[in-house]
């Protein structure tokens, strides 16, 4: 029988409570961009301390596993299952409620760059899926499930304020759920038609009467599969030489959340790839020989039994398969849609199964920081 207790953890639910409401506050991307920017602080601290730590005695090497990285940056205060999914599921009630008018090009729901402010009822609903995803990624860990919990978090958040707030999973798909052309063709929702398969109107449920796309996909500048695929080949090598040359399997996704700062400011074409670094950054570590643990054995030690050119091509491999798996998911969940379904955070699910799958049929010698299978 597996241990419950911490669900109930009065502390712990007043934290997510509090965390949720924060990411409702400030918005569920610039919540997420702080966790990107927490994990460097966390992680920089952490391969400071491996060193350390490899030149004598002491627990200097899990100052950053246990300090900023464990308890802030995948913590209450900026756990993406956390703050990231309760700002999502605030702009997708606060959206229903007709406090968003931003002018967005799609669904005003699907606006996570939007800061809703201070209005109590937004906030209480952040909070309260803050709780919800601090369960969702609890329960995940109590029972050893072979993924990333957080990431888990943030999927079955958005799936629950779906279902909570009378939207359809899926959306209207008519045209196919991996169609994309109509969004090229820039073909717009006929007046008067439903904007989803919840019997809402195209102005009641959140768009501008007649505005929106037909097809709204995730991100308008990547979403061409060679495209992709080149992104996540590219950034699954840089994932993997970073945690080769750090041992740490979170830094390059905590360098890949913070560059999203300048996606949030409107900087064009700003790639999002976080779902690619972090699985090959793991994958990469699960090179490493069974008998060593890789959250504290230190760089020289790493890079002493994994050959980086190894790395690199395992970082590659996995980069590609994540981006392209995040941009199916894209296409069925998201594109279709009108509330925000995190193509990244299902990704990174499906990676770190991976990796546990390769590590259970004998490829990999271990899981890294995946539980196992």
């Amino acid at each position: 029988m597996a241990n419950l207790e911490s669900l109930w953890a009065l502390e712990m639910l007043i934290a997510a409570f509090a965390g949720g409401a924060f990411g409702a506050a400030v918005g569920a991307l610039p919540a997420f961009i702080f966790t990107g920017f927490m994990v460097i602080a966390g992680e920089a601290a952490n391969v400071v301390g491996r060193y350390v730590a490899a030149a004598g005695p002491g627990k200097a090497s899990e100052l950053g596993a246990l300090g900023i990285t464990g308890t802030i940056a995948f913590g209450p205060v900026f756990s993406p299952a956390i703050s990231f999914a309760a700002g999502a599921a605030a702009a997708a009630y606060a959206a229903k409620r007709g406090y968003m008018d931003t002018g967005f090009d799609f669904h005003e729901a699907k606006n996570i760059s939007f800061s809703l402010g201070t209005k109590p009822d937004v906030l209480v609903v952040g909070g309260v899926f803050g709780i919800f995803g601090y369960w969702f990624t609890q329960l995940s860990s109590i029972y050893g499930m072979p993924y990333d919990p957080i990431a888990m978090g943030v999927v079955l958040s958005a799936v629950l304020h779906r279902l909570a707030f009378g939207y359809s999973i899926i959306g209207n798909a008519k045209q196919g759920l991996l169609n994309m052309s109509p969004f090229e063709s820039e073909e717009r929702r006929v007046i008067g038609d439903a904007a989803t398969a919840d019997g809402g109107s195209a102005q009641a449920d959140g768009g501008t009467m007649g505005s929106r796309f037909l097809v709204e996909p995730w991100l308008p500048h990547q979403y061409k599969w060679a495209n992709v695929a080149t992104l996540g080949i590219v950034v699954g090598i840089l994932g993997a030489y970073t945690a080769y040359e750090t041992g740490s399997p979170f830094l390059a996704f905590g360098i890949s959340a913070a560059s999203l700062v300048f996606l949030n400011c409107g900087v064009e074409k700003m790639p999002v790839t976080h779902h690619m670094s972090l699985p090959a950054s793991t994958a990469a570590l699960a090179l490493a020989p069974a008998s060593m643990n890789i959250t504290t054995a230190s760089p020289a030690a790493i890079q002493a039994e994994i050959p980086l050119l190894t790395a690199l091509a395992v970082g590659a491999v996995f980069g590609l398969v994540c981006a392209l798996f995040g941009e199916a998911f894209q296409r069925v969940f998201y594109s279709h849609a009108d509330t925000h379904m995190d193509p990244p955070a299902a990704s990174i699910v499906f990676g770190t199964f991976l990796v546990a799958v390769c590590a259970m049929l004998g490829v990999f010698p271990q899981s890294a920081w995946v539980p196992a299978l």
